[in-house]
Parts: C-alpha cells; structure tokens; sequence
C-alpha cells in the first residue's frame, strides 16, 4: 500500500504544480499545505484521476491484489490458530440413533460432513471424501449431516428425502446420497421419486417421511449443530474433532491425520464421541 499512496500523492503533487496554483507554494508542499488545497478544491481530484486512468487502474488492481493477500494470509493465521487449539481441545459432534454413520463405527478416524446436497463446493469435496474412505478403509468412518444453504432451493428437499430414505434404508439411504451428488444438475422432485423408485423403496411413503417432525427436527439438530461449531457455509468438516472449512483438497485432511499420527494424539473415534449409545446407520 505504500507504493500505492506515493504514486497518488505524485500525481496530486503534480497536478498542484499546474499554473492554476502557480504562486499557491513557494516550495515543495508539506501534507498540510496539500490537505488544505484539496479542501479548498475538492474536484481537483477527481480532475486528476481522469486524467490519470490508466495509473489509476493500476493503483485500484495493485491495492486489490494487496488486500487480497492480506486477507489470505489472516485467514490461514487463523484456521491454523483453531487447527492448534482442536487439537488440544476437539470439537464434539452429537452421535446418536440418528447419526449416519458409513463404515466402521470404532474406526480410529471419524471425518463428519456438514453439507448441502446442492452445492458446488460439496460436489467438488464429494470424490475428496470417497478418495479418503478408499485410503484408509477400515481405519475411517464417515458421518453425514445436513446443512441446507437458504440460497439453494433444492439443498433443503433433497435433506428431507435423504432422510426419509434412511428410515426405510439405512443401507440405501447412501446410495440416495451418492446419487444426489452424481447428478446435482438434475436434482428435483422428479429425480428424489425417480431414484427411490429405482432403489426399490416404497415412494409414498417417503414423500410422507420427508415432511414429517421427525425428519425435520433431525436436520434443524444438524444445522443448530454446524452453527454452533462456526460453519457458516458448506462443507464443513470435523475431523476427529479438527475443523476444516471448505472444499479442501484430500492433502489438508491427510496432513490432520499425519500430525495426529505424529504428536501421538490419541484420535476420538465415532464410539468416543457419542453423546447417547445408540443404533447407527451403516
């Protein structure tokens, strides 16, 4: 920002060397002296800058650039300054009858999900969170839990089937969920129906499911959930308890792994951080 401010301050410097304020300054002008000019005529600055485009397209480019970067840089000082102290302290997610919980309960690696079946980002973390149950296998269990996003209109429909599925299929359920993911352009009504139709599962019923209390109040938890712990869009991720924020590439939950690996963190499975014990989906 420096070069930023002295290049302006050239060009006000050399616009007040005009002959419109020959006499104005008997030497070279102090902050004051230009300060008090510019009160006195306010438009010289904007008579300057156009007449100055294209360094003021470069100033505009260059102070964007700078705060860009600066705004990157307090970002990853504070994702590694919550990193740091989740470690010390993870984040506890409620695992209960409702959870859904996709492979081996007592895994040594639990990664939960908060997502939105509509969104980008969560299409793009999708392949991300099937390359790392592929990884680690047995050494990983995933949970998924609903964060509907206001601004998708389908993210909240598509969480009410997923739900709905799941209490005629828990085993099924994961398939309805892979779908959606796999074909996000063409989420919709007709394809909720279309692939419960397909999986073989009663279709009115689920329709019936997906508006009742008790599939609504399992996705308001999850969301009043996600809100407590600080996601304030999606994905969102915890894993063994370490947040991550965003749709990050398989490396940044590797690296979580390999430091829990490394200081010999004791991880918190899924069965340790259960709030009640109880019957999970698989």
């Amino acid at each position: 920002m420096k070069k930023t401010y002295a290049l302006v301050s050239s060009l006000l410097i050399g616009s007040l060397s005009l002959p419109a304020f020959s006499g104005v300054f008997s030497s070279q002008p102090s902050d004051k002296e230009i300060e008090d000019v510019l009160k006195a005529h306010p438009d010289l600055i904007l008579n300057v800058l156009r007449d100055h485009k294209s360094e003021l397209y470069d100033i505009v480019s260059q102070a964007f650039q700078e705060e860009q970067v600066k705004r990157e840089k307090d970002a990853e000082a504070q994702e590694k300054k919550e990193e740091d102290e989740a470690f010390k302290h993870p984040y506890q997610p409620v695992i209960d009858k409702n959870t859904m919980i996709r492979g081996n309960k007592n895994a040594k690696y639990t990664l939960v999900e908060y997502s939105d079946f509509q969104c980008p980002y969560c299409g793009r973390a999708f392949p991300t969170v099937q390359a790392l149950r592929k990884k680690y296998g047995s050494q990983m269990c995933f949970i998924y839990k609903n964060m509907p996003l206001p601004m998708h209109p389908q993210s909240m429909p598509a969480a009410e089937y997923f739900e709905a599925v799941a209490l005629q299929s828990r085993k099924k359920a994961w398939l309805f969920n892979d779908k959606m993911y796999e074909n996000q352009s063409r989420l919709g009504p007709a394809f909720y129906k279309q692939t419960i139709k397909e999986l073989g599962l009663n279709v009115k019923q689920a329709e019936k499911d997906a508006k009742s209390k008790r599939v609504q109040d399992i996705i308001q938890a999850e969301i009043k959930e996600a809100e407590k712990f600080g996601f304030t869009g999606t994905p969102g991720f915890l894993l063994n308890g370490i947040p991550v924020r965003g749709a990050y590439p398989e490396e940044k939950f590797i690296s979580i792994i390999d430091r829990l690996n490394h200081k010999g963190e004791k991880p918190t499975s899924a069965k340790k951080t259960a709030a009640t014990t109880a019957k999970t989906r698989n």
